[in-house]
């Protein structure tokens, strides 16, 4: 019954995307005993370009989201730069003591952890036993030089599964910096 009922939905959104005239072509198709058995296979072709689409809407309001806080906090940064030299699957904003004041829903799905308790905690918590002490150092040092990196670490998930982030900071400035943004993806 489910896969009917999401057959249709994918029918529906495939007949929306086409003219009045093509719709009614196919509204109007009388099989025939000869004619040939012909599966909708071009719904699973359109669903892959509909997740891709999701996909890229996603990161764009992702995107934005960041923008509009940078002209909240004045941030000097070329944050056109910075997403189009970095890709991510995830995006953490902190304060200057290391806060999180934002994630993405990427996060999320790298994590396992909601938004909501994401915020008002450190990236540590993402950190266990299998997170290298030297790792953690050479972050802190990168940190109070205010330039941006690139690091990776072992991170533990919700499920406490560890997974390889590599992650690029960038410190966001306005006349001095006021929040830092990781971009953060599973390192292969």
């Amino acid at each position: 019954m489910k896969k009917s009922i999401l057959n249709m939905k994918s029918l529906d959104i495939y007949l929306s995307s086409l003219s009045k005239e093509k719709v009614n072509q196919i509204i109007n198709f009388q099989e025939s005993d000869d004619s040939p058995n012909l599966n909708l296979l071009s719904f699973d072709v359109y669903l892959q370009n509909f997740h891709q689409i999701r996909n890229q809407i996603s990161r764009n309001n992702d995107i934005l989201t960041v923008k509009n806080m940078s002209k909240k906090y004045n941030w000097s940064n070329d944050l056109d730069s910075i997403f189009k030299n970095n890709s991510f699957e995830a995006l953490v904003l902190t304060d200057l003591s290391k806060r999180i004041v934002w994630v993405n829903t990427g996060f999320s799905e790298m994590t396992g952890y909601s938004k909501k308790f994401a915020i008002n905690k450190t990236p540590r918590f993402l950190q266990g036993s299998h997170t290298s002490q030297e790792t953690k150092k050479r972050i802190q040092q990168k940190l109070l030089l205010g330039t941006p990196f690139k690091e990776v670490i072992i991170n533990h998930k919700k499920d406490k599964s560890t997974y390889k982030c590599e992650i690029s900071i960038f410190p966001l400035k306005n006349n001095f910096t006021t929040h830092f943004l990781a971009l953060e993806k599973i390192a292969l």
